[in-house]
């Protein structure tokens, strides 16, 4: 390298004697060539013409053809949730507008003076008040003007509706603000999406891919397992993004258009074909989902029935409008039998009595019959877990839409929990449908469904006997239940135990089954019939359950349509604790689960002159028994105990919430939150920037380098918010004085790339990785220089990254020109 002396002289400054990177001391006094002279300076040229302000551009067509694109992608894969929701129009009432309020604030980007904090403010109060005003709507005056609570429940819902439509089976409906979570989804990522659309330099286009595949990943993982027509939503995406692409990196030739048609659908054809080929299987979050509810933590709901017939025999319970004459209401399903008590199953068994989930206000399910819409009002005296359910529930509403967030039903076994407990006055409306009820005709001629249940422990083996001698020589399961529950109506007595009763103890426990069916009285009360008949059903080989719940029952305690009492167009039917009663279900092929009720009659009470002996096994023995089905395959017994009853209870279940909640909560701020979004958006922003540097830094010749390290300053100070003209010392001048930096420094670095650009002498490898150094630590100081927020917005602004080498090609050519002409004057 030459060691002819490069001058700094400024006006502004007179600094002189300064060292330089290339190893140059800097002097006042010439040589005779150009860099001696003030005049040296190499201008950058300027046309007469005034620049557009920056706030007075306008976005070109194409930008808005790509937001639109944009748009449209959100919206396609926020498609995988309307199945969801359960409803194309209540999906599309949140997500379309979502969608282009956040395209519009990406728009709002193109104009200088709405970048960052004003569009920052603009989400915030989409987020926050606008969604919040729409769907929870309820909670505003005048259905316009928000309130604290709906600015409240709007904060809490944010991250909260995606834990609702995670824990509730679809569809959701659209209660409780759960439509935030498809805002908050479309919202942010229209946005994230429309902000690299909008560009004018068409290979960021390539960025606004990550935000749409992360859309489309979140989308279908809180999605369903089939999707909303997800090969044609995918298929349609591939190819908007294939032809979006080309349009914007202009490698798409529509004068090619026929050959580019056969290739296109050669494509989608071998990527459908594909796709039909392979297995599909898709992972969804709410599949893996941990419920924070265990039923096998509440105690046997059976071990109850006897303290609301003590306490509430004559009391109204529960009050029911419009329900059909002569239905049940259920309160519990219990499968497993401890030896202790009947209870539900643990929560991690494959079990369908303890499939108890969060729903929405609309419930799927299969079940065949009438249509009904009920009204129930709890009474005082029931204040339990169980929440009376009538059939198979379609929607269930409260009055109190707070009282929805305490709610869990089972489909399977048609039964809801209500951890909160009901109280007196609580209402709510179901509607839902009445299963038909097969003849005994029918019943008789069906076989028992092989199922999966958990193994009942501790069976008396007088059970056994005494069910193969009654049912053992049946060869349909329908028909064995029948004679079981039949058998024990009609040789069993009836008591409650109550004062003045015969004496008849509750429980129905081993021993109490084994004193039943074994002792010198077959005496009691649905409670261990039910258990009986169920245990000696699962001995010969049927699926079967107990059920808690209120029958409209007689005198007898028959099941009577008499006692629903028509007043005008409402019937009503008030149910006491009388009416609480156990019964047996049994799973038949084509029928489901049919109730069996082996109760006797209530007024078959016993008398000391009767014979109240059970009946003898070995003289109903008529014929070697029959394998009614293949044995049922015995799930492992759940561990732990049997029940958790009083305060203990309480205390256990309320840790296990918050021990849930906790986890449940920490999960969705992980994996759920949209800040990951942005996080990783920031992530890949300061990537490219430190790529596109480094790139500057090693590519090229040495003057280019040089040239480049002083681009890449003069960049950093651009994307700080500064404007910055004119030639390297007057970029200098304007960043020190702008930033309260030293300008020396700066005029020094801006000198060495004049220098290097202009001199046309060689610059060595040494140097060159000395002036980046001394590079690096300017653009230390200058981020220092910054307030934090601002200090951030310039790491991650794009601003000259990728047009450094044309804008630097550009300026060095007009400076070359500029310098040309300068040199002719002088001579």
């Amino acid at each position: 390298m030459s060691t002819t002396g490069l001058s700094t002289h400024n006006t502004n400054t007179g600094d002189t004697g300064r060292t330089t990177g290339f190893g140059n001391t800097f002097t006042g006094t010439g040589t005779g060539s150009w860099a001696d002279s003030t005049h040296s300076v190499i201008w950058m040229s300027r046309d007469g013409k005034s620049q557009a302000l920056p706030y007075l551009r306008r976005p070109r067509a194409s930008q808005y053809a790509s937001l639109l694109v944009a748009a449209l992608l959100t919206l396609a894969a926020a498609s995988n949730l309307i199945d969801v929701y359960g409803s194309a129009t209540s999906w599309a009432l949140a997500a379309i507008p979502a969608t282009i309020i956040g395209s519009l604030v990406a728009l709002a980007g193109t104009v200088p003076a709405l970048r960052l904090w004003w569009q920052m403010l603009f989400m915030a109060v989409a987020q926050l008040v606008v969604g919040p005003v729409l769907f929870l709507n309820d909670t505003t005056i005048a259905h316009i003007v928000p309130t604290l609570r709906t600015l409240t429940q709007g904060w809490m819902n944010m991250l909260g509706s995606f834990k609702f439509i995670l824990s509730v089976e679809p569809p959701t409906g659209t209660a409780d603000g759960c439509l935030l979570a498809v805002w908050t989804i479309c919202l942010w990522f229209a946005l994230l999406t429309g902000i690299f659309a909008v560009t004018e330099d068409g290979r960021f286009t390539m960025i606004a891919i990550i935000p749409v595949t992360a859309n489309l990943a979140i989308c279908a993982l809180l999605g369903s397992s089939s999707g909303y027509y997800r090969m044609f939503v995918g298929t349609i995406m591939a190819l908007i993004l294939v032809i979006w692409i080309s349009a914007r990196w202009k490698l798409l030739e529509l004068g090619r258009w026929l050959s580019s048609v056969v290739i296109v659908v050669l494509s989608v054809a071998l990527a459908i074909g594909g796709c039909l080929v392979i297995d599909q299987d898709r992972t969804i979050l709410r599949d893996h989902y941990d419920p924070p509810l265990s039923p096998y933590n509440y105690t046997s709901p059976l071990s109850g029935m006897r303290s609301y017939i003590t306490n509430s025999k004559d009391d109204v319970l529960l009050t029911v409008e419009n329900l059909p004459a002569g239905s049940s209401v259920r309160l519990a399903v219990m499968d497993r039998f401890d030896g202790n008590v009947w209870n539900l199953s643990d929560s991690t068994m494959s079990s369908d009595s303890s499939n108890y989930r969060r729903v929405g206000t609309s419930i799927t399910n299969n079940a065949e019959g009438k249509k009904f819409t009920a009204t129930f009002t709890v009474d005082k005296g029931l204040s339990d877990y169980w929440l009376p359910m009538a059939g198979a529930a379609s929607s269930v509403t409260f009055d109190n839409s707070e009282n929805s967030d305490s709610f869990y039903y089972n489909s399977d076994t048609m039964s809801a929990i209500y951890p909160s407990r009901t109280s007196e006055g609580l209402t709510y409306t179901e509607t839902g449908i009445m299963p038909t009820v097969p003849t005994d005709k029918q019943i008789a001629k069906t076989d028992a469904a092989a199922i999966s249940q958990p193994k009942a422990e501790d069976v008396p083996d007088c059970v056994d006997k005494l069910a193969t001698a009654i049912a053992g020589g049946q060869s349909k399961g329908g028909e064995a239940a029948q004679a079981l529950a039949e058998k024990l109506k009609e040789s069993g007595w009836f008591s409650h135990g109550l004062s003045g009763d015969y004496p008849s103890t509750a429980g129905h426990g081993n021993y109490r089954i084994d004193q039943l069916l074994a002792g010198t009285a077959m005496v009691g009360d649905s409670e261990q019939y039910a258990s009986a008949m169920a245990l000696m059903a699962r001995s010969l080989g049927l699926p079967s359950r107990v059920v808690l719940g209120f029958l409209p029952k007689d005198d007898e305690g028959e099941i009577s349509e008499s006692r629903t009492e028509e007043q005008g167009t409402t019937t009503i039917t008030k149910f006491t604790g009388n009416d609480v009663t156990a019964w047996v279900e049994i799973k038949l092929d084509c029928y489901g689960w049919v109730a069996f009720y082996p109760t006797p009659k209530e007024t078959k009470v016993p008398d000391e002159n009767q014979n109240l002996t059970p009946p003898n096994p070995q003289t109903l023995v008529r014929q070697p028994p029959v394998p009614l089905t293949d044995p049922l395959r015995d799930d492992t017994q759940a561990k732990g105990k049997s029940s958790i009853g009083g305060s203990m209870a309480d205390e256990t279940s309320a840790n296990l919430f918050w021990q849930h909640f906790g986890r449940i909560a920490r999960k969705v701020a992980i994996y759920g939150s949209p800040l990951w979004t942005l996080l990783i958006i920031c992530g890949l922003l300061l990537a490219i920037k430190a790529i596109a540097l480094a790139r500057s830094r090693k590519h090229g010749s040495t003057q280019q380098r040089v040239a480049a390290g002083w681009q890449s300053v003069a960049a950093l100070a651009r994307q700080s918010g500064l404007d910055i003209r004119g030639t390297r010392s007057e970029q200098a001048v304007s960043i020190a004085n702008q930033m309260d930096i030293s300008r020396e420094t700066l005029l020094a670095l801006g000198a060495q790339a004049d220098y290097a650009a202009f001199s046309g002498n060689f610059v060595n490898e040494e140097h060159v990785q000395q002036y980046w150094r001394d590079i690096a630590q300017e653009r230390k100081y200058m981020l220092k220089s910054l307030p934090t927020l601002r200090r951030w917005r310039a790491k991650l602004s794009l601003a000259d990254v990728f047009h450094c080498r044309s804008n630097r090609s550009r300026r060095n050519n007009g400076s070359d020109r500029k310098h040309n002409r300068k040199k002719g004057r002088d001579s």
